[in-house]
């Protein structure tokens, strides 16, 4: 009986998993389908402590340890997610992702040294040993225990490397984004990234089968460290607006050395919760090096990304800016058929997203066809805009992907760019010298008026020059989001 609801708990886990997926998928929806899927992870959780026995048909035990761990962990995570800035999420994703990375890599170190014990004290029980030699006699090359104890290996190893590179990948990218590392390419970089794959590859192997005369104890911790070195060489060189491409692939990575812990622990909802976390981080990761046109064998070798310096693009190759007032720019919009906003990382700085919601209902009040142009990587991690946007209750309906939007701006009499740069720089259609062509971008050219908000002429994180600010239909509004935004709204209440 406590076995089946156990197995019960387990099946509710992993179902709460893929329906609090689901509900992720509509902003309407999200916040519900976050805490199905919370629920369901507290009752495989409590059941695992409470229910789960070994062969010897014992408990876990260590309740004190256990639950002290799940009420600082509880504490720290809560604290974190209270306090974090919308600014600062990317960042909290990478840390939170390495974070189960090592959880993944610290079970195959821990079931790694019980394999050794068990291989250096083998069973003494005669039922087992019978069993053994009955095999050995129909498989005289190898038993059943032998071949069930190499996947066993094999599980550990990869659970091993991709947790290991999961967990450094994911700190590299914590301190990039939060501004405490900055993009480093080695000479031979491609070479040096599959030279240590090919190293990884071939420890994994001579773990399984033994033909290099060392300890299997010592060659399981090259490949730690190797793969530890992939890790942080993998994700260093990258830089611009390829981050969230790497964040998604990371967390596939930890998604799938998540599946291989619940392999191990033969656990149906921890395979189940890897398996859906390593599938949709994949397909995510996919999508999105469609979206910038970038190969995924590239990100994987460490081809990708890269910022204007090691490309040999000019940042002065500008030209003659014009701005635009405050006043003549409500103007501009107010009396417009239509008016797309794009957001970009500026407005999360600028913690500007409620008051542009303001300014959008203003417009609209004012006969404005009003919408938000979403470029799949603006931001600094995937889906960050429509979470943005949705933490102001702007309707998803408004939220234009790009494939949607572009045919529209032809017909769009005013574009306002807040804060955005790489995704709408004409220069990924017309420059095949710069690192982001053939990147598909926010058609924004198109439209009769552009209006661009930013700081200052810096070129944004890609490290680049924008043409767009130079074209004779786009008029700069410099100054913060948040305060420009607010400036308009007032000048839109006065007329």
């Amino acid at each position: 009986m406590q076995h089946f609801i156990l197995l019960l708990s387990y099946l509710i886990g992993s179902i709460s998993f893929i329906i609090g997926l689901k509900m992720l998928s509509h902003p309407d929806t999200a916040r519900k389908g976050n805490l199905y899927a919370a629920v369901g992870m507290t009752i495989a959780i409590l059941a695992t402590i409470f229910l789960y026995t070994d062969e010897n048909g014992n408990h876990l035990g260590n309740y004190l340890w256990i639950f002290g761990g799940l009420i600082i962990g509880t504490v720290v995570g809560t604290m974190i997610a209270k306090k974090v800035q919308m600014t600062a999420m990317p960042q909290m994703v990478s840390l939170f992702n390495g974070m189960g990375g090592a959880c993944a890599a610290i079970i195959s170190i821990v079931e790694f040294r019980h394999f050794i014990h068990k291989q250096e004290n083998p069973s003494t029980n005669l039922i087992e040993d019978a069993m053994n030699a009955i095999a050995g006699v129909l498989h005289p090359h190898a038993t059943a225990t032998h071949a069930n104890d190499k996947l066993i290996l094999l599980t550990i190893l990869l659970g091993l490397v991709i947790g290991t590179v999961s967990f450094f990948g994911s700190m590299i990218a914590f301190g990039k984004l939060n501004g405490n590392i900055n993009d480093k390419t080695l000479a031979g970089q491609q070479v040096i990234n599959i030279g240590l794959l090919l190293i990884v590859i071939v420890l994994i192997v001579a773990i399984l089968t033994g033909f290099i005369g060392i300890s299997i104890t010592a060659l399981f911790w090259t490949l730690f460290v190797i793969a530890a070195l992939y890790g942080i060489l993998f994700v260093m060189p990258i830089g611009g607006a390829d981050m969230p491409v790497v964040i998604s692939l990371l967390n596939s990575f930890t998604g799938v050395a998540a599946a291989f812990g619940g392999f191990l622990y033969s656990n149906p909802v921890m395979l189940t919760g890897g398996i859906l976390v390593g599938s949709a981080g994949t397909i995510l990761t996919m999508l999105m090096c469609k979206a910038m046109n970038r190969s995924l064998t590239n990100v994987i070798v460490g081809a990708f990304g890269g910022n204007a310096a090691a490309s040999g693009i000019s940042a002065d190759a500008g030209g003659a800016f014009k701005e635009i007032s405050l006043s003549d720019s409500a103007v501009l919009m107010a009396y417009s058929k239509k008016v797309v906003i794009v957001p970009g990382y500026g407005l999360a700085v600028a913690q500007a997203q409620h008051i542009c919601h303001e300014l959008e209902k203003l417009l609209e009040e004012k006969g404005v066809e009003v919408c938000y142009a979403i470029h799949p990587v603006a931001g600094r991690m995937p889906g960050h805009m429509n979470v943005l946007l949705a933490e102001a209750d702007v309707p998803y309906e408004k939220l234009k992907e790009m494939e949607e939007i572009n045919p529209e701006f032809a017909q769009t009499d005013v574009v306002l760019i807040l804060g955005a740069n790489d995704v709408v720089n004409p220069a990924a259609k017309t420059d095949p010298a710069s690192p982001i062509y053939g990147m598909p971008i926010l058609e924004v050219e198109n439209a009769s008026h552009v209006i661009v908000n930013k700081r200052s002429m810096k070129p944004g994180y890609a490290g680049i020059e924008n043409m767009l600010f130079f074209q004779p239909k786009t008029s700069m509004l410099f100054g913060d989001a948040k305060k420009v935004l607010q400036d308009l709204v007032s000048e839109l209440k006065s007329m």
